[in-house]
């Protein structure tokens, strides 16, 4: 879904976000909007793949990202973070 915005978040700034993601495999293992909140936080804060597609984006868009494990926490998994390729859908609310 297209944006209304049209600036982009850098990589210091602090974005709020709804957000799904799932393993590849299709298991969901984290959801903003399951849980009624979106999320806020400094975008270099989080995963190397969401810092650089975020960035991509404009307020109200909404985007699918694959990323790969290298760009996510890896091939092995450690606790409370699943391991290989995941999938987001974010809809990017706001950029403070």
């Amino acid at each position: 879904q297209k944006g209304t915005g049209s600036a982009h978040p850098t990589a210091s700034d602090k974005v709020s976000v709804h957000y799904t993601g799932w393993t590849s495999d299709g298991e969901r293992f984290d959801s903003s909007v399951m849980r009624g909140a979106p999320a806020t936080f400094p975008l270099n804060g989080v995963i190397k793949g969401w810092t650089e597609g975020v960035q991509l984006m404009v307020v109200g868009e909404k985007t699918r990202f694959w990323i790969p494990a290298e760009l996510a926490y890896g091939e092995t998994p450690r606790r409370g973070a699943p391991s290989g390729m995941l999938v987001f859908d974010i809809e990017l609310l706001e950029v403070q």
